[in-house]
């Protein structure tokens, strides 16, 4: 079942080493612009949603995970389906995770926002300790200064470097990128499973045959469970996973009823 490139699959990874390839060695940031970001940030733009699927953070391993997933499962669906209905799904899918990713995202952010926008009006060493607890990891440097603020709470200083500190750490939160193919990937994954399931993939890690729906099933227990922990320090868009895989299930199931295998 696993042969040669599809059209669409090959243009895919066309594309999409492509611009890896040009983001590296010409040194152009695609990610600037082609990010998707939080929808009230400054540097948000409609066709992100579209763009952001394209490009991938640099390095090796993000484009390398994605583009191997996409290599190994789809020219089967693209078999199935055809050129057009695979590129369909593949777009759709994509997108549908970018969609859900942004409203997690806006829920999380503009928490964010609200309590910076409080903080501007009213600054004091109390506040600023909850709004860097509740929103980031403490550093030594932030620590430092929740310290200092603490024990010199009249201190304009403190209070000016505090103000800029809130404002910094929104616009970096607000202006923070989501980038890469996982979530049309995932989505490619979960349409696998429904369509082949009892099929047998073997594991590189560890080797060990096992069927494709439960592949499918602990991988996305994973992703749900990534997005409950939340992880310090975890910077993968696991809802854009999810999004994926919901956005492949509904539509997969709309085929079937439809009659279309």
């Amino acid at each position: 079942m696993f042969g040669r490139l599809t059209p669409i699959v090959r243009n895919l990874l066309i594309l999409n080493i492509g611009l890896s390839l040009i983001q590296g060695f010409l040194n152009i940031d695609l990610i600037r612009l082609g990010g998707l970001r939080y929808i009230h940030a400054e540097t948000f733009y409609p066709f992100q949603f579209f763009t952001y699927m394209f490009i991938h953070a640099p390095g090796f391993w993000h484009i390398f995970g994605n583009m191997l997933a996409l290599f190994i499962f789809g020219p089967t669906l693209e078999r199935v389906w055809g050129p057009q209905r695979f590129l369909l799904f593949y777009l759709v899918t994509g997108i549908g995770a970018g969609i859900l990713w942004a409203g997690v995202d806006y829920i999380e952010v503009r928490g964010v926002q609200k309590d910076a926008e409080a903080y501007y009006t009213d600054p004091n060493a109390e506040k600023f300790n909850e709004f860097i607890i509740d929103h980031y990891q403490l550093t030594d440097q932030l620590e430092s200064l929740v310290e200092g603020y603490a024990a010199n709470p009249e201190n304009q200083q403190y209070e000016s470097e505090s103000i800029a500190i809130v404002r910094e750490l929104y616009t970096r939160k607000a202006n923070l990128p989501m980038v890469g193919a996982s979530g049309a990937v995932f989505g490619i994954l979960m349409a696998f499973g429904m369509l082949f399931p009892n099929m047998i993939l073997m594991l590189i890690f560890p080797p060990i045959p096992i069927k494709a729906k439960y592949f499918v099933l602990l991988y996305g227990l994973y992703e749900l469970y990534s997005t409950i922990i939340q992880t310090p320090g975890d910077n993968v868009a696991h809802f854009a996973h999810l999004g994926g895989m919901f956005f492949a299930f509904v539509l997969v199931r709309h085929w079937s009823k439809q009659g279309y295998r």
